[in-house]
């Protein structure tokens, strides 16, 4: 897509949060300059999104020698009032996560 044909209005449908989750769920080993160049976005600015994340029950991580392993749970509900009822499962299935997960493995993608 041309992006003269669809210019930046400030404003986006996901925010860079989801953006982010969405990556760590594909591959929960990703690294955190690989999410940035998935998600057009500074290691710094990651590397926060990832703190808020944590800090509030969306992601947890243990470490695999030099590597970040990501745990999303995925029963956890969405933080907005609004969105109350729909969880980080729903969220995720709009990126088709499992399908993409399992394309990275096979190598079929």
């Amino acid at each position: 897509m041309d992006d003269a044909a669809h210019p930046r209005t400030g404003w986006t449908f996901l925010t860079n949060h989801a953006r982010v989750l969405a990556a760590i769920a594909r591959n929960p080993a990703i690294r955190v300059r690989d999410i940035a160049g998935r998600c057009l976005l500074t290691e710094r600015a990651v590397q926060k999104i990832i703190a808020d994340l944590e800090s509030d029950g969306y992601l947890s991580h243990t470490r695999a020698g030099r590597t970040n392993v990501y745990a999303i749970p995925t029963d956890t509900p969405l933080r907005h009032p609004a969105d109350a009822g729909p969880t980080v499962a729903a969220l995720l299935s709009l990126f088709d996560v499992d399908n993409a997960a399992r394309a990275d493995q096979d190598g079929t993608r």
